[in-house]
């Protein structure tokens, strides 16, 4: 007889990311209005949203068109914060700007 011991293999498991709840994400949006200056915008999404001068532009200018536009996809947290301050901002100023939050599908 043998003094040979068998182990059994483990093998490590790979979470899905539906298994392990991944937080649901949220999509900031920028609504378009008539009022606030184009320059203003551009300032609020480069300093809230650490965009570049170029992307900050098509992001105002998309809304400018279409009415509407994402701007960027968080956590909801950090979504509604990074809304409201933006939101915040333009009301500080007397501008009637908005960002809203929704989920992602």
């Amino acid at each position: 007889m043998s003094d040979t011991v068998i182990k059994p293999r483990t093998r490590a498991r790979t979470r899905v990311a539906a298994k392990t709840g991944r937080p649901r994400l949220h999509k900031v949006i920028l609504i378009n209005d008539d009022y606030t200056p184009r320059e203003f915008v551009v300032t609020v999404l480069k300093g809230e949203f650490r965009m570049t001068d170029d992307q900050a532009y098509k992001v105002m200018l998309t809304a400018h068109q279409r009415g509407v536009c994402v701007v960027a996809v968080f956590t909801k947290d950090v979504a509604e914060t990074k809304a409201t301050r933006a939101t915040d901002a333009g009301r500080a100023k007397g501008y009637p700007l908005l960002f809203t939050t929704e989920p992602e599908e």
